[in-house]
């Protein structure tokens, strides 16, 4: 499925991405993801989860300036202890899907804003995430390199990803399949939507 969250500031949205993301816990009731209710897991047990099942790609990209582009895709895998060989091949291969083959060996400050959220998604997707989610991922992008981003998402749903997106711009959300909108920190419509791809 491709969610879009859309809402305007202050009504839940990021809450509630930060939730389904295990970045946050909640204080009360019960949040599962792929079967574990987060609110019984360990630091480390989290980071486990959010590693090997979730790819999120934020609007202020966070990417490490002192990394390279190809060891900031990396980084999962090495977290993971994926084998060097296997690791290579993986980050080669979404830098590649990116069109981002020939800045392996850049490093963040030098490259364009949508240059550094096409990493963002390589990393995100490195690990092969079940779930991928997004914090407004256009948000600090122009509008025709935002459009390129969201063309990637639609592609990535296209071979099969399951995506979370979260956003206030109305032509961000029009590009999912089905819309929830947030209001005051509760769900206030649910809507199967035609993606205006």
């Amino acid at each position: 499925e491709y969610l879009a969250i859309k809402g305007p500031s202050g009504a839940g949205k990021t809450t509630l991405l930060h939730l389904l993301g295990a970045l946050d816990v909640p204080t009360d009731g019960v949040c599962e993801l792929f079967g574990q209710n987060v609110r019984g897991l360990k630091a480390a047990e989290l980071a486990d989860l959010r590693n090997l099942h979730l790819g999120f790609v934020f609007q202020g990209f966070h990417l490490l300036p002192r990394l390279s582009v190809f060891q900031n895709v990396e980084l999962p895998l090495v977290y993971a202890g994926v084998p060097v060989a296997e690791a290579r091949e993986r980050v080669l291969r979404q830098l590649t899907q990116m069109g981002l083959s020939h800045r392996e060996r850049s490093f963040p400050p030098e490259m364009s804003g949508g240059e550094q959220q096409r990493v963002a998604i390589a990393r995100a997707m490195v690990m092969e995430p079940d779930l991928l989610l997004g914090d407004e991922p256009t948000g600090s992008l122009d509008q025709s390199t935002g459009r390129e981003v969201l063309e990637i998402f639609d592609t990535l749903h296209r071979s099969g990803q399951t995506i979370v997106v979260v956003t206030h711009d109305p032509t961000v959300a029009a590009r999912a399949e089905r819309v929830i909108e947030v209001r005051d920190g509760r769900i206030a419509s649910d809507v199967r939507n035609t993606p205006a791809a």
